[in-house]
């Protein structure tokens, strides 16, 4: 499965399982967050370990995530990216409205 997902006490990690998250993944990640959303779920960890490439539609989805976590009060955290989709989130300057951390430990501790 290219999206995992584990619920922990007070958050829902999803892991992303490719290396791309472009329009083939997005819809599916999209659909997780709404699913998730309407269940009451308002807190989020995407561990993006794997994600070597992200396109636009990537980034789309991350933002629904996040939109749908900031309607509730909630909170949504990115983990674990790689170079290159960093680069693209600071080229877009995402990295001024997401949280990001370098790894789970962090995630963890800013979810808490």
């Amino acid at each position: 499965m290219e999206i995992t997902k584990e619920r922990k006490d007070n958050y829902t990690i999803l892991k992303i399982n490719a290396e791309k998250l472009d329009s083939f993944l997005s819809p599916a990640l999209k659909a997780e967050f709404v699913v998730l959303s309407k269940e009451g779920v308002n807190r989020f960890l995407v561990d993006l370990t794997d994600v070597k490439y992200c396109d636009s539609s990537g980034l789309s989805a991350l933002l629904v995530g996040n939109r749908l976590c900031n309607e509730t009060n909630g909170k949504f955290v990115l983990s674990n990216m790689q170079e290159m989709v960093v680069k693209l989130i600071e080229i877009s300057q995402l990295n001024k409205i997401l949280n990001i951390t370098n790894d789970l430990q962090s995630a963890d501790k800013l979810l808490a």
